[in-house]
């Protein structure tokens, strides 16, 4: 018997043929997709447990954020908005972050996921990059948050086994001094030896990977470059190898983290970090050699183009990237940077700014960036065979975004309305592993409502930006 049926929509397969199914209908039974076709055809075949009418609104694969930070997100508008990357990070997260109690954690964590999931995302990866491995208090409380939402989750453990230079300290004590009201932590707050990072990671995985009835998955993430030695990398890809899982870090998002004679990409090359279970973060400051490495690697790119625009660090080359054979996700980044998770108001700036920067309108069409955020972005964190398009025995990870605005009309090509016009408040239904966790805008998975909330994070915001000594 068919569990769900979801009937009278416009279904964005994403499959190969990137097929458009006007008045299209899929089969859900259990966790998966057993059909997908015409509703003429489906409907009278199937004896659902439950129907859900996209009533015209078009039906596609559960959106997949490749590169995402939660705990920040009570920071949001907190802040003066002419900082770069440096400044940002030593000034606001880095003290926002470590202020947080096990409580705050767990509230930030409901109130992204809520986001996320009015967004039409069900699968994210979470860069946790202030971890202080001596307690894992604030990490269980997200991965509790997370198993109660409903939809899926990828924490990157962050890894952190290198102190920073002395050219590097003075470079950030000379920024520190813009805040000094500002409660800074220790520039050495996260570091850890080397094994015992990799055990606690690895311990880690054990415990959690693989939770939440498949749902949740945990990845060795180093945090970036200059704070991570060759081991650190090393280390990172063998687990990864070990658990069956990929690895992340934030690699050439700014020239000052990474100055040294051989590129950063190079040098993951050299250590032995690229490859098919490699994800990398940005890559904005790289050339077309850098390029070509990641393409004959196989390895990844998450590009967060929102996020590097408010920093003014530029972004990634992802034109090139394309034309060489590298698969590349878009992230939102920091909820304080994109300023919401919401992968349909990133897509379109994307889309856009790149036609815009080459002088080239060819640049990176609607297709191509709609894979960014569906098709290519599981691809991107190693779930093309369950993920990212509406396909017979695929996850059933399913949206449906409602089409009936004046904004979106006229509709005679949905992947391009979607990518152009659409804002992410448009998606009505959400759908993960077969169960409904949105309907009609009214997010069911968790037991407390939208409102109460936004209203504890407004007044647990405040207070945190309190103490941290931002005002």
């Amino acid at each position: 018997m068919t569990d769900l049926l979801i009937t009278n929509g416009r279904v964005v397969t994403q499959d190969a043929d990137r097929r458009v199914i006007e008045d299209g209908a899929i089969a859900v039974e259990d966790d998966r997709i057993v059909a997908v076709g015409p509703t003429e055809e489906l409907a009278p075949a199937r004896d659902p447990g439950r129907t859900v009418d996209a009533d015209g609104g078009a039906v596609i694969p559960g959106l997949v954020n490749p590169h995402t930070h939660v705990s920040d997100i009570l920071l949001r508008g907190s802040f003066a908005e002419d900082r770069g990357l440096l400044d940002w990070l030593y000034n606001v997260k880095r003290p926002g972050a470590l202020a947080m109690d096990v409580d705050e954690h767990a509230l930030a964590a409901t109130l992204y996921c809520m986001e996320a999931i009015q967004s039409g995302v069900t699968t994210f990866v979470e860069n946790d990059t202030e971890v202080l491995w001596d307690d894992w208090s604030p990490i269980e409380a997200k991965l509790d948050v997370y198993d109660r939402s409903g939809i899926r989750n990828v924490y990157g453990a962050g890894m952190v086994d290198r102190a920073a230079d002395t050219t590097f300290q003075k470079l950030v004590t000379d920024i520190q001094a813009r805040e000094e009201s500002v409660d800074h932590p220790p520039l050495d707050a996260f570091v850890e030896d080397t094994d015992d990072v990799v055990a606690e990671v690895d311990a880690l995985i054990e415990s959690y990977h693989g939770t939440a009835g498949g749902r949740q998955s945990i990845w060795p993430a180093p945090v970036v470059v200059e704070t991570t030695t060759n081991r650190g990398f090393q280390a990172a890809y063998e687990l990864a190898e070990k658990h069956d899982v990929m690895t992340t870090a934030h690699v050439a998002e700014a020239e000052a983290q990474e100055q040294r004679s051989i590129s950063s990409i190079e040098y993951l090359r050299n250590v032995g970090y690229l490859g098919e279970r490699a994800l990398l973060g940005h890559c904005v400051q790289i050339d077309q050699r850098d390029v070509r490495l990641l393409a004959e690697t196989g390895t990844s790119v998450a590009h967060n183009y929102m996020a590097n625009m408010r920093l003014a660090t530029g972004f990634a080359p992802v034109s090139s990237m394309l034309d060489t054979g590298v698969t590349v996700g878009l992230g939102t980044d920091n909820s304080i940077l994109s300023d919401t998770v919401n992968p349909l108001g990133d897509v379109r700036a994307m889309a856009s700014g790149h036609k815009g920067y080459h002088l080239d309108a060819s640049v990176v069409p609607a297709q191509t960036a709609f894979d960014m955020v569906t098709v290519d972005a599981a691809a991107a964190i190693g779930r093309q065979e369950h993920l990212g398009s509406l396909e017979t025995g695929k996850l059933a990870d399913i949206a449906i975004v409602d089409l009936d605005y004046p904004h979106l009309t006229p509709c005679s090509d949905p992947v391009f309305a979607l990518v152009h016009a659409a804002q992410g408040f448009e998606v009505d239904t959400v759908i993960c592993d077969g169960n409904v966790v949105m309907e009609d805008r009214e997010i069911t998975s968790f037991e407390v409502s939208v409102e109460s909330v936004l209203s504890r994070a407004t007044r647990t915001a405040a207070d945190l930006v309190e103490r941290t000594g931002f005002e």
